[in-house]
């Protein structure tokens, strides 16, 4: 990897298993592709803000507003660059130990990191970092559109969501996975692939 090497954008909101597994597999990638990936904030709360959502899942996406202005603390206060260990950190609680108690959580990845744990929670209690929450979706959203969820994918001039993956490629399958991708985004008039999920995710 070079001063040259081309960057991924990948926009993940951290609640989101699938952008878990998705972030996993774009760190993958960059083993085996010249490419480097910056993490970058999106917002399901911001993206669902005053729709009629099903109740279970307006849960969820109303909790999520604790880690998304976390997340948005740390990356203001320490920079974008501190967003892949913040992540990493993060996700590795909530998602393969499933650790959904959040303020708990935020201590523990802030210690971990030595990041101020108190003034990152603090700013889960404050609307002071929303507008930038949503500044972040709306980057997002401009790349792919408000009807897709997260992750988000930039690189090379296109955009798109997904992969939704259920497990983590590795090594060579992981970048397979990432040509093929690229080769259908690049299509202007290519929009949607699908098929029922019938696995849960899984993390190892």
């Amino acid at each position: 990897m070079t001063e040259n090497t081309p960057t991924v954008g990948f926009y993940f909101d951290p609640t989101c298993p699938f952008a878990w597994i998705t972030s996993r597999w774009i760190l993958e990638v960059e083993k085996v592709r010249d490419v480097k990936v910056e993490f970058k904030q999106m917002s399901l709360y911001m993206l669902n803000e005053g729709r009629d959502l099903d109740p279970d899942y307006r849960k969820h996406t109303d909790a999520g507003l604790v880690p998304g202005r976390a997340t948005m603390h740390v990356r203001e206060t320490y920079g974008p660059e501190a967003l892949a260990d913040w992540y990493t950190a993060l996700g590795t609680r909530i998602h393969n130990e499933g650790d959904k108690d959040y303020p708990a959580v935020l201590r523990a990845a802030a210690d971990q990191l030595g990041h101020d744990a108190d003034a990152i929670l603090a700013a889960t209690e404050s609307d002071a970092l929303d507008a930038k929450l949503r500044e972040a979706q709306k980057e997002a959203e401009d790349l792919v559109g408000n009807d897709v969820g997260t992750p988000v994918v930039a690189f090379d001039g296109v955009a798109f969501f997904g992969p939704v993956l259920t497990r983590i490629p590795r090594g060579e399958t992981a970048g397979e996975i990432f040509d093929a991708s690229l080769a259908l985004a690049r299509y202007p008039y290519f929009y949607e692939i699908k098929r029922a999920r019938d696995t849960t995710p899984q993390f190892d």
